[in-house]
């Protein structure tokens, strides 16, 4: 595959609160400790839509938010590519819980967020993105999916690109099997061409090689524990500023190498 070009990260987990703040982490100048999330208020969301945003939607949008701040590109500018291994489990559980109720009396703004692609319908109401946008998922393959997705999608359509990988931790009894134990986002921007303020390039192959893991526990806690914390290894390479690949898992058997070229 062609390679495409990271110009910006966004990054939201406990112990990693923004990427500019979560550098010295993965870089191991300082070690993990897991903090709850403070509460985020989307800054691009209309007060109408910010009332009805969720917790998926809203860490999709602190993800988001802080990627296209260090970005020279609009939001408008860029098409989206948000993967998410189980969206919004606490409006399926409040779904669920209505409809086994006698009265079965489903409330509508539950209803309206309980699409795969609400966050990506948010991001282009709030972001006038009019340029394609895409959601997916692939259960605990699904940042590597979405990244393969961007990728394709920066040389298909000669765009740039703004992928967004998040899950949150399902309410029980969802949690009983599917354990996410933590919160976790990231968000890339990738550009098809090299951009003035791009960080590295990334090129892709499929590899028969062990996953790349953490030398921290706490972050191979976090890497293991949600989908979306399988970016882990890639984003240690960018902020570390070097050279080297990432292996990351794909469906199945399948696994992805990641090759990280930093831009002089």
């Amino acid at each position: 595959m062609k390679p495409v070009f990271v110009e910006s990260v966004g990054l939201a987990a406990p112990g990693l609160e923004g990427w500019v703040a979560a550098q010295p982490v993965l870089r191991g100048e300082r070690s993990c400790v897991l903090q709850e999330l403070p509460a985020y208020q989307p800054g691009l969301l209309p007060p109408n839509e910010r009332r009805r945003a969720t917790a998926a939607v809203r860490l999709a949008f602190r993800v988001a938010e802080d990627a296209v701040s260090r970005s020279e590109f609009a939001p408008a500018e860029l098409a989206g590519v948000f993967t998410s291994s189980e969206a919004d489990t606490g409006i399926l559980h409040r779904l669920c819980t209505a409809l086994a109720d006698e009265a079965r009396a489903v409330s509508p703004t539950d209803f309206h967020n309980s699409v795969h692609n609400a966050a990506a319908g948010y991001w282009s109401i709030a972001a006038s993105a009019k340029l394609p946008s895409v959601s997916l998922s692939a259960y605990d393959a699904s940042f590597a999916a979405g990244l393969i997705e961007a990728a394709t999608l920066a040389h298909g359509d000669d765009c740039k690109v703004l992928l967004v990988a998040y899950d949150i931790r399902p309410p029980e009894p969802l949690y009983a099997t599917r354990p996410l134990a933590q919160p976790f986002g990231t968000a890339l921007v990738l550009t098809p061409q090299r951009s003035a303020r791009a960080l590295a390039s990334l090129e892709f192959a499929p590899v028969q090689a062990d996953l790349s893991v953490m030398q921290d526990a706490t972050l191979e806690s976090l890497r293991c524990g949600n989908p979306a914390g399988r970016a882990l290894p890639l984003l240690v390479r960018l902020a570390l500023g070097e050279a080297g690949d990432a292996v990351l898992p794909g469906t199945g058997a399948q696994r992805w190498c990641v090759r990280v070229q930093p831009c002089d």
